[in-house]
């Protein structure tokens, strides 16, 4: 299946060529990068490659969050407008970008996740964000909802793809440690090479923390390398490695009252844990063409996930994929054009045991599945202008999907299920002026089910197959980004009608005989915006804004009802005040209303504010402390739930981050 879907898409790339004039679009991409300008010519080109977007896209430079202890996502994609993060402890976040996999309570769906432009997420579709480790990004590529078909991405969320430094753009010896409030010591260890014929980067780096909650002790261990080599004048090939020990103790939920007054406790019934070994390899091949890049490659990885819960989790999964994309730009009689075409094909393959869990360790078997999985993306997408500063666009991206599981203990428990669908776009993006773009798209995203919704335990019964349907949604969409005087903006405004929304509840024997079912109708609808201000040459205030208004329609239960767990309103703010040389950042978060705990509505939390403060100064060239000071008024708060169907004091909630003080050391030689 995936070599003639390959073979389908390099058909059509060679088609292409042959309809598209040599030059090149060097005019569009030099007046667009106006609009966000970097200090490197790497993360400048995918920021222009953000603003060819008829919608919701942004890059997030390392730069950003280099002066902080960024253990997650959560830290480096705080000021990103639309991604809702929330920890809940240690590397333990929630994320998501306009509801998608919202009432997910582990792990992570509705996202694609990507290392070097290769996906993180098994061919399933689900993921472990923990993988991605912030220290070792250069930069973070972040496409909202359908804009993401560039990446290959098909779902309500998106896509978000972390870049690694080479040999090229980060040359030289790189050394970094960290640490302070309990217990935390962090530290890297990079080094960078590149001559003529090619180019090395490779970095060590690691982590430890007791955790600010009883049973949160961490630790992990990551080693990234990539080897570039330079075949010809317009050939470069490139080799990507990555390897990850993570083991983390799992603190859990609490109820309401121990989650605002004792926020430091933690569970510690069956020793919970998520320990992940892993490792990625990984080729890409890029070829430069008269007008366009043609880029080609595959992947292997290899993950072993052992995880106490209710009961002991034990996976081994192995994940291959191939991939191919063609950027090319030009002229179509007379008029500007550029088209993008790709393929994805995952196929995944996993032994997964479920065990009795007596303290953490492994009882009795209870639950045998091989699973079985493939998705494949191919996906294009047509850009002309038929007038200058307008740009239409059109395209779509189909998806097939195959999930298998057999039942080893329950043969009757086995099943299969396919997935075809096909999700088109339609954009248009026009620029008044160099500095400023105004768009709108209208787009459709499938989302499939993994085999954590496939593979469900039924109330009292051994895990197998569930069916389920795939998630749909249409996305309207339109807002603006650009620069005028002091002021840089970005804000979307979107839509979603979805069917069949993958949504959790709780097992009830009797009543509620798994844990995820398709809902009927829900709707998803808000505001992203983001605004940075640049009072003086000493001061900028940086802000992210962030509507949220998610809701069953009409449902037979439920009405109109809100959907729990992410709040109306979010806000953050941080004013930088200083220069390169030395800076203090106070910085705010503020709920101002707490989310819905559960379907029925019966319960809200109450909103917050927190105080955060941020310095660094430059001791030598290439030399900086830092200090990261967190929730420095010890503000106690929920910060993320567990939805419920009906709240009865369930122990279902996250309190935020406890204070905390870090402080560290970069070089750079």
């Amino acid at each position: 299946m995936s070599a003639l879907t390959l073979a389908r898409g390099a058909s059509l790339c060679v088609l292409a060529c042959s309809f598209l004039s040599a030059p090149a679009l060097a005019d569009e991409a030099a007046d667009q990068s106006r609009i966000i300008v970097t200090a490197s010519p790497v993360i400048e080109a995918a920021a222009e490659r953000a603003d060819r977007t008829a919608g919701g896209a942004n890059v997030v430079s390392a730069e950003e969050f280099q002066d902080k202890l960024a253990v997650s996502l959560r830290d480096a994609l705080s000021f990103s407008p639309g991604v809702y993060t929330q920890p809940r402890f240690g590397q333990e976040v929630r994320i998501s970008i306009r509801g998608a996999g919202l009432s997910r309570a582990f792990h992570m769906r509705g996202l694609t996740l990507l290392q070097d432009g290769i996906p993180i997420n098994m061919a399933d579709d689900n993921g472990d964000f923990q993988e991605l480790d912030p220290q070792v990004f250069q930069h973070l590529e972040v496409y909202r909802g359908g804009n993401a078909l560039r990446l290959g991405g098909s779902t309500l969320g998106g896509a978000i793809n972390a870049v690694t430094p080479t040999g090229r753009s980060a040359p030289g010896v790189e050394a970094r440690i960290d640490g302070g409030s309990f217990d935390t010591l962090r530290a890297k260890a990079a080094y960078g090479y590149a001559d003529e014929q090619g180019d090395a980067w490779a970095a060590v780096t690691a982590d430890r923390s007791d955790g600010d909650r009883h049973h949160g002790r961490r630790k992990a261990m990551r080693f990234n390398v990539n080897v570039g080599l330079k075949l010809s004048d317009r050939v470069e090939t490139r080799f990507y490695a990555s390897v990850q020990a993570i083991r983390q103790k799992l603190s859990g939920a609490l109820n309401e009252a121990d989650a605002l007054n004792d926020p430091g406790k933690g569970n510690s019934i069956g020793d919970q844990a998520r320990n992940i070994d892993s490792i990625r390899l990984q080729n890409r091949t890029m070829v430069q063409l008269d007008g366009g890049q043609l880029a080609f490659g595959a992947y292997y990885n290899s993950k072993s996930l052992n995880h106490p819960i209710y009961q002991v989790v034990d996976q081994n999964s192995e994940d291959r994929g191939l991939f191919a994309s063609l950027d090319l730009a030009g002229e179509l009689g007379g008029l500007p054009v550029a088209l993008t075409l790709g393929s994805q094909a995952r196929f995944g393959r996993g032994d997964f045991r479920q065990f009795l869990n007596v303290n953490g360790k492994a009882g009795a078997l209870t639950s045998l599945q091989k699973a079985h999985a493939q998705t494949i993306n191919s996906y294009g997408e047509a850009r002309i202008a038929p007038l200058p500063g307008l740009w239409l666009i059109a395209g779509g991206i189909y998806t097939h999907g195959e999930r298998r599981l057999d039942n080893r203990l329950a043969p009757a428990r086995s099943g299969e299920a396919k997935f075809d669908s096909f999700a088109p776009k339609l954009g248009l993006l026009f620029e008044p002026s160099k500095t400023a773009q105004f768009y709108a798209n209208y787009s459709r995203s499938v989302e499939l089910p993994g085999f954590i919704e496939l593979g469900q335990a039924p109330a009292g019964g051994a895990p197998g197959f569930t069916p389920l349907f795939a998630q749909r949604a249409w996305t309207a969409e339109v807002g603006t980004r650009g620069r005028w005087g002091i002021a840089r903006w970005d804000v979307s405004l979107y839509r979603a009608e979805i069917k069949g929304e993958m949504l959790q509840y709780n097992v009830q024997p009797g009543v509620i005989p798994a844990a995820t079912f398709n809902a009927d109708r829900t709707r998803h609808q808000g505001i992203e915006a983001g605004l940075d201000v640049t009072l003086t040459p000493w001061a900028l205030l940086r802000q992210v804004y962030q509507y949220s208004d998610f809701r069953f329609r009409g449902d037979a239960l439920y009405g109109d009802n809100c959907l729990p767990v992410v709040p109306r309103h979010v806000y953050r703010g941080e004013l930088r005040l200083g220069t390169e040389r030395a800076s203090f950042s106070p910085a705010v978060e503020w709920v101002p209303q707490g989310a819905w705990v559960d379907y029925q509505n019966s319960k809200r939390v109450d909103g917050y504010a927190t105080l955060n403060l941020a310095a660094q100064t430059e001791l030598r060239s290439g030399v900086t402390l830092f200090v990261d000071a967190r929730n420095l008024m010890k503000k106690r708060a929920i910060g993320d739930i567990s939805a419920v169907v009906g709240y009865v004091g369930q122990a279902t909630f996250y309190p935020i981050e406890r204070r905390a003080i870090y402080a560290g050391l970069r070089a750079r030689l």
